[in-house]
C-alpha cells in the first residue's frame, strides 16, 4: 500500500481536516514534473545500454560518509559540508525562546525562486510551511486539553484515595484529627530521614554500596514506623508509587535530603471540599432532582465502588485520549519526512535534512509531554485499578484490535446459501401445491402470515444495519464512536449479515413446516405443534436475546438492551445518541409491534387450535391496537422533553411537536381503518399530510443537514462525504416518496395478487427500507459535525465536583 492511502487510513477520522495535507503536496510536486517534462528535454538511452546509470558512478565506499553538499545542520542555517551559496532553503522558526507559544509559526525561505519553474517550487514550500504551522497549533492546543485533564485527573484521584481511607475506616471520630495526626506523623518520619541523610553522608561511599542501598533502606523504616503509628489503618495509598503524577494541592510525596521520596497518605480534608456530581442519569435521581429531595451529600462507603468504575472509565478514554495524540504526531512526521524524500527525488536537491531538523525542532517534533503522561497514567492504573497487576492493567488500557475471522465469513455464507435456498423451495411448493387457490389460504393469511411477518421485519431491518456499517466503514464514518461501543465489541457488517440470514433459515423453514391448510376432520383442529413453531421461535430468540452467557455477542446485546431499557423508560434517563438513534428505529417496526400483540391475542386466548382470528372483534385488542403503534413515537416525544429542559434547545421542543403529530395522524388513521367513516377518512388525511410533510423537512434539513442554499455544493451541504451528488437528491427523492407510503392506508389502494395483510406488510418494508435510507446520512452528518468541531473523544463525566474556590482561598 503507498503511503499516501495508509496515511489516510490511520486518520483519526474527526481530525481528519488537521493533518498534513498530503494529497495535496504531492499535487503540488506534480505540478513541478509536469513543469520539468514541458521544458526539460527527455534524457535519451543509448540502445545498447542495459545497466542503470547508477552502475557506472564512482563508488562511494563501504563506510557511509555523513554531510552532503546543500544540507544544513540545524535551523541556525549552519552549512553542512558545503557553502552557503550551496544551499536551497534557509529555515527559522518564529516563535518565543523560551518556550513555543500558540503564535509561533515556522518559516522557510526558497532560495532558487529565480530559477526557471521557481515559483512552483516557492509554492510548494509556502504550503508545506502553512501545513507545519496547522498541525504544530493542533498538536499544542491537544497537548495543552489533556494537561488540564491530567490536573483535574490528579484532583480526582485524590478525593478517591481519601474516600478509600474513610470508607475502610469508618469509626474515625474525626477527619481533621486524623490528618493532623498524620501530618504530624510525617514530620517525626522527615525528622528521621534527615538524621538518616546525615549519617549516610558521613559514611564512606564504599562502604555504602556494599550492600542494599541506605536509601532503600530508610524507606522501609519510615514506612514501617509510619505503619506503626497508624494503628489500624490500613491505607491503600500509604505506598503510592512516586511515578504517579503529583498533585497541587494534596501532594503525596515530599522532598527529603539527598532526594528521598517518601510517601504519605492524602489529606483527609479534600473530602470535605468535593460533592459528587448529581448527573440525573437514573430514574432515582432524576425523581428526586424534580422533587428536589434533598440529597445526603456526605461521602461514604457506599459511594466507593461507584466513583471507582467511574474514575476506571475516565482513565480508561484518557489514556486513549493520548493514545490517538501520540498517534497524530507520529503520522505527521513521518508524512513530512515522506513529502521532502520525494521533493529531493523530483527536483534533485539537497533540502530534506534542513526542513526535517526545523520539524524536529518544532513543538511536535520535540514535545514528550503525552509520552511522559502515557507512563504516569499507565503507573496509575495498574496499581489502582487492577492491584497491580500490569498484564491485566494494560490489557485494559491498550485493547487489542479486532480481528476479522474466517469463520465468520464462512458461517455468513453457509447461512445466506440456506436461506436462498428455502426461499426458492417455499415458491416452488407453494407454486406446484397451488396453495394460493385452497380454500384454507385466506384464513391462512390472516393467522399464520402477521406471525411470520414479523421475523421479516427483523431480518430486513438488521440486513439494512448491516448495508449500513458497511458503507459507513468504506465513507470513514466513525460509527463505533458514535453510539459509543466499548473498543473491540462492536459488530461489523458480516456478524450482521450472519445473525439476519440465520434468522431467516430459522423463520423460513418454520414456514416451510407450516404450510398445512387443512384441518383435522374428526377433531375439526389443526395440528397443535405446528401451529406453537411460530411462538418455539419467538421464544428462542427473546432468549437469546436475554441470555446471560457469554454467547452469541454478549456484549452488543447487552448494549441493545440498555438502550431498549432507557428508551422505553424515557424521560427518567438521561438522553444519549444511541438512545435515542434505537428509539427512531422502533418508530419504524409498527407493523412488528403489532405482530406482537397478535401473538399474545393468537396464543394467549387458544385461536391457535382452531386457526381463527377472533382478536380484530374483541375492544381490548383494539385498544391496544392504537397504543402499541404509538409507544415508539411515545418514547421519542419523552426523550425530545427531557433534552428540551435540560439543554434549553427549542429545538428539541419543535421535534417533539414533529413526533406527536405523528401521533396524531397513527391514530386518526388506525380509527379510519378500523371504523371506515368519512369524518375519520378526513381527519387521517389533514393529521398524516401535516406529520409527512414536516417529518420530510425534518429529516432532510435537520436529520441530514442538507437543502442549504449558500453551501459550496447547491442545495446540499459543505461537505459531503460522496462524491456523487446525485446519490443525495436521490436518497431525498427516495425518503419524500417513502414517508407518503401511509397513503395506501386512506386510500384503500389494493392489488388484486396480493392479500390484505401482504400488503400490509409491503407497506411496513417500506417504512423499513427509508429508515435504513436515513440511517446513513443521518450518522454522516452526526460523523461531519464532528469532525468539525474534532470532537473524536467520548465524554465521560467525573465523579466528584470539587470546590475550586475553597482551593484557592487555602492557597493564600
Amino acid at each position: 500500500m503507498k503511503f499516501g492511502k495508509e496515511f489516510a487510513s490511520q486518520m483519526v477520522p474527526e481530525w481528519q481536516y488537521a493533518y498534513m495535507d498530503y494529497a495535496y503536496l504531492k499535487t503540488l510536486l506534480k505540478e513541478i514534473i509536469r513543469f520539468k517534462q514541458r521544458t526539460e528535454p527527455p534524457v535519451t538511452t543509448p540502445a545498447g545500454l542495459k545497466r542503470s546509470l547508477t552502475m557506472y558512478r564512482a563508488f562511494s565506499g563501504l563506510i557511509h560518509r555523513h554531510g552532503h553538499v546543500g544540507h544544513v545542520k540545524s535551523p541556525n542555517n549552519a552549512a553542512a559540508g558545503g557553502d552557503i551559496e550551496d544551499q536551497v532553503i534557509l529555515v527559522k522558526a518564529m516563535k518565543s525562546e523560551k518556550s513555543y507559544s500558540d503564535d509561533g509559526n515556522y518559516q522557510s525561505n526558497f532560495l532558487m525562486s529565480a530559477e526557471e519553474g521557481g515559483e512552483y517550487e516557492l509554492l510548494y514550500f509556502r504550503r508545506l510551511d502553512d501545513e507545519l504551522n496547522k498541525v504544530n497549533k493542533f498538536y499544542k492546543d491537544k497537548v495543552d486539553e489533556v494537561l488540564k485533564e491530567a490536573n483535574q485527573l490528579n484532583k480526582q484521584m485524590d478525593a478517591l484515595i481519601a474516600l478509600r481511607i474513610k470508607a475502610e475506616n469508618p469509626n474515625m471520630d474525626s477527619v481533621y484529627e486524623y490528618s493532623n495526626r498524620n501530618a504530624e506523623m510525617s514530620h517525626l518520619a522527615s525528622d528521621v530521614a534527615a538524621t538518616s541523610a546525615a549519617l549516610n553522608a558521613s559514611t564512606p561511599y564504599r562502604a555504602r554500596s556494599t550492600s542494599k542501598g541506605d536509601a532503600e533502606v530508610h524507606m522501609e523504616v519510615i514506612e514501617e514506623f509510619l505503619l506503626n503509628n497508624r494503628g489500624n489503618l490500613n491505607d491503600s495509598s500509604a505506598d503510592r508509587d512516586v511515578n504517579e503524577p503529583k498533585t497541587t494541592n494534596s501532594s503525596v510525596h515530599e522532598e527529603r535530603p539527598d532526594g528521598i521520596k517518601a510517601s504519605r497518605p492524602a489529606p483527609l480534608q479534600i473530602l470535605g471540599r468535593v460533592k459528587l456530581h448529581n448527573t440525573l442519569e437514573t430514574p432515582r435521581s432524576t425523581i428526586k432532582g424534580i422533587l428536589k429531595v434533598s440529597k445526603n451529600r456526605e461521602l461514604n462507603h457506599k459511594h466507593l465502588k461507584k466513583v471507582e468504575g467511574q474514575l476506571k472509565r475516565t482513565f480508561i478514554e484518557f489514556y486513549q485520549k493520548l493514545r490517538l495524540l501520540k498517534s497524530y504526531s507520529f503520522l505527521n512526521l513521518l508524512a513530512f519526512s515522506k513529502i521532502m524524500k520525494k521533493y529531493d527525488k523530483i527536483t534533485s536537491r539537497n533540502a530534506s535534512r534542513s526542513y526535517l531538523n526545523m520539524v524536529d525542532d518544532s513543538y511536535l517534533g520535540s514535545s514528550d509531554e503525552v509520552t511522559k503522561l502515557m507512563e504516569r497514567v499507565e503507573a496509575t492504573f495498574i496499581k489502582h485499578f487492577s492491584n497491580s497487576n500490569r498484564r491485566k492493567g494494560i490489557n485494559i488500557l491498550r485493547p487489542k484490535a479486532k480481528r476479522e475471522r474466517h469463520r465468520i465469513t464462512f458461517s455468513m455464507g453457509l447461512f445466506v446459501g440456506a436461506a436462498t435456498a428455502l426461499l426458492v423451495g417455499l415458491i416452488l411448493i407453494i407454486r406446484a401445491r397451488n396453495i394460493l387457490n385452497k380454500g384454507g389460504s385466506t384464513l391462512y393469511m390472516e393467522t399464520m402470515f402477521p406471525l411470520y411477518s414479523l421475523f421479516g421485519f427483523i431480518v430486513l431491518h438488521l440486513f439494512l444495519y448491516g448495508m449500513n456499517i458497511y458503507f459507513w466503514r468504506r465513507y470513514r464514518v466513525n460509527h463505533p464512536f458514535i453510539f459509543g461501543f466499548k473498543q473491540g465489541t462492536e459488530l461489523g457488517y458480516r456478524e450482521v449479515f450472519l445473525i439476519s440470514s440465520g434468522i431467516a433459515v430459522l423463520a423460513l423453514a418454520s414456514v416451510l413446516s407450516n404450510l398445512d391448510m387443512e384441518m383435522d376432520p374428526i377433531t375439526k383442529e389443526y395440528k397443535a405443534l405446528t401451529e406453537l413453531v411460530p411462538l418455539a421461535l419467538v421464544c428462542l430468540v427473546v432468549g437469546i436475546t436475554f441470555c446471560p452467557f457469554d454467547i452469541i455477542y454478549r456484549s452488543s446485546r447487552f448494549f441493545l438492551l440498555r438502550c431498549t431499557l432507557h428508551s422505553v423508560c424515557a424521560p427518567l434517563y438521561k438522553v444519549t445518541l444511541p438512545d435515542f438513534f434505537l428509539a427512531d428505529q422502533l418508530t419504524s417496526q409498527i407493523q412488528a409491534f403489532r405482530s406482537l400483540e397478535f401473538y399474545i391475542c393468537y396464543y394467549g386466548w387458544g385461536d391457535y387450535k382452531y386457526r381463527t382470528n377472533n382478536c380484530k372483534d374483541n375492544d381490548v385488542y383494539k385498544t391496544f391496537f392504537y397504543i402499541v403503534a404509538v409507544i415508539p413515537f411515545w418514547f421519542r416525544f419523552l426523550q425530545c422533553i427531557r433534552r428540551l429542559f435540560e439543554e434549553k434547545d427549542p429545538m428539541q421542543g419543535y421535534n417533539g411537536l414533529k413526533y406527536f403529530s405523528i401521533i396524531l395522524s397513527i391514530i386518526m388513521r388506525t380509527a379510519y381503518s378500523l371504523n371506515k367513516g368519512m369524518v375519520w377518512q378526513v381527519l387521517a388525511w389533514i393529521t398524516s399530510a401535516i406529520a409527512g410533510i414536516v417529518s420530510t423537512y425534518w429529516d432532510i434539513v435537520f436529520d441530514w443537514g442538507l437543502l442549504q442554499r449558500n453551501s459550496k455544493n447547491r442545495w446540499l451541504r459543505d461537505k459531503l462525504l460522496i462524491s456523487h451528488k446525485s446519490v443525495y437528491f436521490g436518497a431525498i427523492i427516495l425518503d419524500c416518496l417513502l414517508r407518503f407510503a401511509w397513503l395506501q392506508t386512506v386510500l384503500n389502494f389494493e392489488v388484486s395478487f396480493l392479500h390484505k395483510e401482504a400488503m400490509i406488510a409491503v407497506v411496513a418494508s417500506l417504512e423499513i427500507i427509508r429508515r435504513g435510507v436515513w440511517n446513513f446520512f443521518r450518522l454522516e452528518n452526526e460523523h461531519l459535525n464532528n469532525v468539525g468541531k474534532f470532537r473524536a473523544f467520548k465524554s465521560v463525566p467525573l465523579p466528584f465536583n470539587v470546590d475550586e474556590d475553597e482551593e484557592k482561598d487555602e492557597d493564600k
